[in-house]
């Protein structure tokens, strides 16, 4: 017998792996957590499974996500990924993935890790939510919303309160699955 999963995964065997092995399991590396903020920065406006489908793409044109490499990209390197077919080729959000790694260092610096900062929103335990289908599922909450006016405040861009809730789903601070989805109690 097939596992109920959520409904926005399905049809789609990328969409169904990230949802069956990734998305909503709680993330505490400061590496990983930044590889889904740049993500989900470039994803304001797309399809998540557009950027899943260039991910890779992304992993080889951003060092692999390396943010301090990635906080001292020169003008070169942004003219080089704005001619990359491969990732989403949008200015604004280049040069933001740039500030935003040198707010991320910065922020590790005065928490000691970018997980510390970010999950003591949620006091490090992830909220869990009774999501009955996931077209019910909130874009943003007032939570998302703190958390951008913060980030904002200390310099990052295009983290607005629907792409920092997306970022509390698929980091796990929220657990959003179906209460009917094999991961809903996994996670």
């Amino acid at each position: 017998m097939e596992k109920h999963k959520c409904g926005w995964c399905k049809g789609d065997e990328l969409y169904e792996a990230y949802h069956d092995e990734e998305w909503g399991v709680p993330v505490r590396d400061d590496d990983t957590l930044f590889e889904f903020l740049i993500l989900e920065t470039f994803q304001a406006g797309l399809s998540w499974i557009t950027i899943l489908k260039k991910r890779e793409n992304f992993r080889k044109a951003f060092d692999n996500f390396d943010y301090k490499k990635i906080a001292n990209y020169k003008q070169d390197k942004i003219d080089e990924l704005l001619k990359n077919e491969g990732i989403i080729r949008n200015k604004l959000k280049v040069k933001a993935t740039i500030t935003n790694a040198q707010a991320f260092m910065n922020i590790q610096k005065e928490f000691g890790s970018f997980s510390k900062y970010i999950w003591d929103f949620v006091n490090g335990k992830p909220i869990k939510n009774k999501v009955k289908n996931y077209k019910d599922a909130p874009g943003n909450t007032p939570l998302s919303e703190v958390i951008s006016k913060d980030l904002k405040k200390r310099g990052f861009k295009f983290v607005g309160a629907t792409v920092i809730y997306a970022q509390m789903q698929a980091t796990g601070m929220v657990n959003d699955h179906e209460v009917n989805c094999f991961r809903y109690h996994e996670v």
